[in-house]
């Protein structure tokens, strides 16, 4: 009875144990390969951050960097101590002398101002490697700090001051070598080809960091340019709505003020015998012209508003030209409209110009023809252009003081803006005329 016993027990324990080392080690593995997962994606993260900062190094002007004084010092010290390295074990027969060693700091000292006298600092080191290659020492130890100085030469200078430097230098380099150790052909050959590629590679860079600086520079100016033609387009936007306020608001108004002075004037001349059908003609007259003006500047206030919306309703064209003849006639002129449509269609830019030169023109006709003027309008069209003509008999505008308002300069500047012109002045025989010349687009012309 009590072996069974322990038989279970043992089993049962042997199965916690299993249970146990099963879930440690799939805990462990769950964690090992999380962990491995987030080691992977922080890995490419820091690969990438060096990958731009590398870039961003290759594409900075070096002489623009910042704490430039702080790293040349530390690049110095660095290349100190190669130096010293490359002198200590290179060649233990040319260990240098006191003198040998002074002129090795020569190499890599001045480096601390290699940016802001990159030329002086090259001749202070080729000074001091000249005698110091002459004087038979570890020919590999200074040829770090030569090839930075020259290297920032060529990075930084122009192209004819580097190829004259970097002559200069291996001209040095062979005169030294090949007079103070005749028998190092080879070792000229070396040291010539380290020059060359330090020119060659500082040249480079400094093509590619131009390239990068006019690259940017083209972005700029383009920027510069989409910018500028935005705030014209709103300057130019800002002008038509400011056009079409003024004619709306212009016409309305005239025309409300005419008919209110109709209505007051059949009410005060002959209060015993009141006509109420001119009253309650001049008031569904006024009530008709706001209506109107209210349509047209919702539409102007939802092109104002640029809320994304379509405006309600089509730009007025020479179709509503008989509505506006009407609501003049209303004020008290005699209006005759002769509309010739031209083949094929007219652009909305062009039919609402001359819809609001036609209602600019009515205005002032209403304002200052007098009363029972007779105006004549006509629009017609030639082989290139629309013709608009509006001429009255009236006594024309009477001279004031006041400032001159916008009329005849909006109607200049919508003709203009189809690319056509405007006259308006006084008629020989009396009167006041506007004629203006809207020309066709191709489209229009060919059709």
């Amino acid at each position: 009875m009590n072996q069974p016993t322990r038989k279970t027990g043992e089993s049962g324990t042997s199965g916690e144990s299993v249970d146990s080392g099963t879930g440690a080690g799939s805990g462990t593995g769950t964690e090992s390969g999380t962990g491995g997962g987030g080691s992977g994606r922080s890995g490419e993260r820091g690969k990438s951050r060096m990958v731009e900062r590398v870039f961003a190094v290759l594409n900075r002007d070096p002489m623009e960097a910042p704490h430039r004084r702080r790293t040349d010092t530390v690049i110095a010290a660095a290349v100190g101590l190669l130096a010293v390295v490359l002198a200590l074990t290179v060649d233990r027969e040319r260990v240098p002398d006191a003198l040998g060693w002074l002129l090795l700091a020569g190499s890599f000292v001045p480096l601390v101002w290699r940016r802001s006298h990159p030329l002086a600092v090259l001749l202070i080191v080729v000074a001091c490697v000249g005698p110091y290659h002459a004087l038979d020492n570890a020919h590999a130890a200074p040829l770090p700090g030569s090839l930075i100085a020259l290297y920032t030469v060529a990075a930084s200078a122009p192209p004819l001051r580097t190829l004259m430097a970097s002559f200069g230098v291996v001209t040095v380099a062979t005169v030294v070598m090949l007079t103070f150790n005749s028998h190092r052909e080879l070792e000229v050959l070396r040291i010539t080809g380290w020059i060359l590629a330090a020119v060659v590679l500082g040249a480079q860079l400094q093509i590619y960091r131009r390239y990068i600086a006019a690259v940017i520079g083209r972005a700029e100016r383009a920027e510069r340019t989409r910018e500028e033609e935005v705030g014209r387009r709103v300057a130019e936007e800002r002008l038509r709505i400011a056009r079409d306020l003024h004619d709306l608001l212009a016409h309305s108004i005239t025309l409300i003020g005419v008919q209110t002075s109709v209505a007051a004037h059949v009410l005060v001349a002959k209060p015993d015998r009141l006509d109420r059908d001119a009253v309650a003609k001049a008031l569904d007259e006024i009530a008709g012209t706001c209506r109107d003006a209210r349509a047209e500047l919702r539409t102007t206030l939802q092109v104002l508003r640029g809320d994304g919306k379509d405006p309600e309703g089509p730009l007025p064209d020479l179709a509503a030209l008989p509505d506006l003849v009407r609501a003049a006639e209303g004020a008290g002129v005699h209006v005759d409209l002769a509309v010739t449509t031209p083949q094929g269609r007219l652009t909305p830019a062009t039919s609402a110009a001359a819809y609001r030169i036609v209602q600019e023109s009515l205005t002032n006709a209403v304002r200052h023809a007098g009363p029972a003027a007779h105006v004549r309008v006509a629009v017609e069209p030639s082989e290139t252009a629309l013709r608009v003509r509006v001429t009255d008999d009236g006594r024309g505008p009477r001279k004031s003081t006041a400032a001159p308002g916008f009329g005849i300069v909006g109607m200049r500047e919508r003709a203009r803006s189809t690319g056509g012109t405007l006259t308006a002045g006084p008629r020989p025989g009396g009167g006041f005329e506007v004629l203006a010349t809207l020309p066709f687009d191709e489209r229009e012309a060919t059709a």
